[in-house]
């Protein structure tokens, strides 16, 4: 009899139904006020005069009129720079202890904050992520087993007086002591920063280990569990851990993995996700009957919604200033917004690079649909990543062919472009890729009606060339960014652009 897992599902149950959600446009404010209050002695909070912002009759409106948009670049040129160089009080009270590193879309580290505030905030979302586990009615036995999560290394760089890896690290690196013995692959393997290392090390220890969650990037998650097939000798990861249930993807869209991810479970496994950026943890999934996520609204981080619209967006993908940003309480139902944050680690009207859409305003329900990074717009073809996807997707209706990553850019030919994609898939079917670039033009001309009329002016044909998936990975390779939180760009700009193509070309396979 599974007792003690019995006893933490009834745990979790009771308190489950115990914890109310806020009024989200209440709590929000209440947010705001928090974070103006606390920061208005820093360097940033005077220089914005916070203590006037929150003073005023409507500090939201108050807000957005007195602080400027900041993309990464601007707040860490302008701020963040002061404070990894050691200085306190900088955009938040005192120093950092972490700093964690994102590539984001190009090949250009970032550096960002992460204060002991946003870790308490990182360990709310979760305790609110085990609650949800309520209404999934799992088996009493899960809450007994482990959890694998694959991550990058927990072997912190020194770096002055703080620490700095990949978010993923960081959060592994602060995991309570008393959740340690739960969490795989352990310290010996995941300070590991040989990635390749690391999954080889996985699959030798993966039959001491009874995992029930599995948590992380679905490409670097795909390639782990089949080398533990492989050198296990498995038809299914099921094989050698019965009990697994749930696996966690880490915001990142799961239906063009959704067929290999079935050939390698046994059996449906339950797909929770989850908002986990290096800027903090923003949503969760909460219940069963659908696919969305519930955003954390009195957890440290104020948000702010700008209309994702050609006359917000600079072809760099930043919010152009004077672009009006929504609260909560005004944003509607299927309508892709650019999100802007500002947090308890100090970011403050930062644009976090994602567009996000409501499913369902009443519950807070979102769905990340894109990065403004990923918006084509050389040749005024105004083409967004969630366009891109949903092409993809009816590509692989109509002509059976799945397509897991997936990069384009604009090409300068004579006196005018042409968009070049490059297309992975898992199994390359013998293509006519002339075809395929007539139906994806055709795809997107239907859905959208900008590219529609550039493709009559400046940009004078679509070419595609199906590649191997692997190709994609071992780009990351390449690029030093393999597994961890890494993400291929969907869209490139000219100079790395021409990077991967020489990549393509200089390292061809045998």
């Amino acid at each position: 009899m599974v007792i003690i897992g019995e006893l933490i599902k009834k745990a979790i149950e009771l308190s489950s139904n115990i914890i109310t959600n806020p009024d989200p446009v209440t709590a929000q404010k209440q947010v705001l006020k928090e974070l103006l209050d606390k920061a208005k002695n820093t360097s940033f909070g005077r220089s914005y005069d916070f203590r006037s912002v929150s003073s005023a009759n409507d500090p939201q409106k108050a807000f957005a009129s007195a602080v400027p948009y900041f993309d990464y670049d601007r707040i860490y040129n302008e701020w963040w720079k002061r404070t990894y160089a050691g200085e306190e009080n900088i955009t938040w009270p005192g120093k950092p202890g972490f700093f964690a590193l994102s590539s984001g879309t190009t090949s250009k580290t970032k550096y960002i904050p992460v204060t002991d505030d946003m870790l308490n905030s990182i360990r709310n979302a979760g305790i609110q992520k085990v609650l949800s586990l309520a209404d999934f009615d799992l088996p009493s036995g899960f809450f007994e087993k482990e959890v694998l999560m694959l991550g990058s290394s927990t072997n912190l760089k020194k770096a002055g007086e703080h620490l700095e890896g990949e978010i993923s690290g960081i959060g592994a690196y602060n995991i309570p002591f008393w959740f340690r013995r739960y969490c795989k692959p352990g310290p010996e393997i995941t300070d590991l920063t040989d990635w390749d290392e690391k999954v080889r090390q996985i699959a030798i220890k993966a039959p001491e280990w009874d995992i029930g969650a599995i948590s992380g990037i679905p490409s670097w998650i795909e390639l782990m569990l089949k080398k533990i097939m492989e050198h296990n000798k498995l038809k299914n990861i099921h094989e050698i851990w019965p009990g697994l249930e749930v696996y966690t993807p880490g915001g990142v869209a799961f239906d063009s993995y959704r067929e290999s991810f079935n050939s390698i479970f046994g059996r449906p496994v339950i797909i929770l996700d989850t908002y986990l950026a290096s800027e903090g943890y923003l949503a969760t999934q909460t219940r069963r009957d659908t696919d969305s996520m519930t955003l954390l609204t009195n957890n440290g981080v104020y948000f702010e919604f700008v209309p994702l619209l050609p006359e917000n967006i600079s072809e760099e993908g930043s919010v152009i200033d004077g672009a009006k940003a929504l609260t909560i309480g005004d944003v509607e139902e299927g309508v892709d917004y650019i999100l802007v944050i500002s947090t308890v680690a100090g970011a403050w009207r930062y644009m976090i690079g994602d567009t996000i859409r409501f499913t369902d305003k009443e519950r807070m329900e979102i769905r990340l649909t894109g990065r403004t990074k990923y918006f084509l717009n050389i040749v005024g073809s105004q083409l967004s990543e969630i366009q891109m996807i949903r092409a993809m997707e009816e590509l692989k209706a109509i002509k059976g062919i799945n397509i897991q990553e997936f990069t384009v850019s604009a090409v300068r030919q004579g006196e005018g472009y042409i968009h070049r994609w490059y297309l992975g898939c898992r199994k390359c079917p013998d293509i006519n890729e002339k075809e395929i670039a007539r139906q994806l033009d055709l795809l997107l001309q239907d859905k959208n009606k900008n590219y529609k009329v550039a493709r009559t002016k400046a940009l004078k044909d679509v070419e595609t060339r199906v590649i191997p998936v692997k190709r994609f990975y071992d780009w990351a390779e390449a690029k030093k960014q393999k597994g961890g939180q890494t993400k291929v760009p969907r869209v490139m700009m000219e100079e790395l652009f021409k990077e991967w193509e020489n990549f393509l070309t200089e390292s061809r396979p045998e």
